[in-house]
């Protein structure tokens, strides 16, 4: 925690200087490949990374259809996914989030496209906004073939449209395990709204999910 506290002190002063690269925004179109809505309500998950998972979490607990996010740590040993260790940026780890959703309500493609288009920049390699290092890497975590396929076919729609000013950098990888961060990384940006850090890279994010993506918001 104490880490937390020193990154969060640091970092105001730089994210203050990239504050509109720290919160991008990006009009995309629907994936061309993705899986149909289903008819009866059900749970699916997804993994994802893209940056501090502060900001990746307060972006998904606005998404319609989605029951619940957990910010953790994914790409890497059980034995190292502690806050303190991830930080060092050899653990293998990236910072990430679990999405719990219906797939009734949202589909795998469409939080895809949240997550190109308001929730990170997917063209900053190992890195996002005032963040360094490969724990803040962009990285889908797929879980089955269906996932792996619609993920990598709309990176190849997005670059192929020419969609950002250069490539997407962001991994593709077999899911191997989740584990969820410590208890005070839960909901941080609702707990601390008013946190400079928040205010400056992660609130301007849900705004846009607003204001672009208004078939996908629900308010919490």
């Amino acid at each position: 925690m104490l880490r937390a506290a020193i990154r969060i002190l640091s970092l105001v002063i730089i994210s203050s200087a990239v504050a509109c690269s720290a919160a991008p925004a990006v009009i995309i179109p629907n994936p061309a490949l993705d899986q149909p809505l289903t008819k009866r309500n059900g749970s699916e998950s997804a993994v994802l990374a893209g940056g501090c998972f502060w900001g990746i979490q307060a972006v998904f607990e606005h998404v319609k259809g989605v029951s619940r996010v957990t910010a953790g740590y994914s790409g890497g040993s059980a034995a190292t996914a502690q806050y303190e260790t991830v930080s060092s940026g050899r653990t293998g780890h990236a910072e990430s989030v679990r999405i719990v959703y219906d797939p009734s309500q949202v589909s795998y493609g469409q939080l895809l496209k949240v997550y190109f288009s308001v929730a990170h920049d997917p063209t900053e390699l190992n890195r996002q906004g005032p963040d360094e290092g490969t724990q803040y890497r962009s990285a889908i975590f797929y879980s089955n073939d269906e996932q792996k396929h619609i993920a990598e076919a709309y990176i190849d729609q997005l670059n192929k449209a020419k969609i950002y000013p250069r490539p997407i950098v962001t991994q593709v990888v077999a899911f191997k395990g989740f584990y969820p961060a410590e208890d005070y990384h839960q909901d941080y940006a609702i707990h601390h709204p008013d946190q400079p850090y928040i205010r400056i890279n992660d609130l301007p994010k849900v705004e846009h999910l607003r204001e672009m993506l208004p078939e996908l918001w629900v308010s919490r």
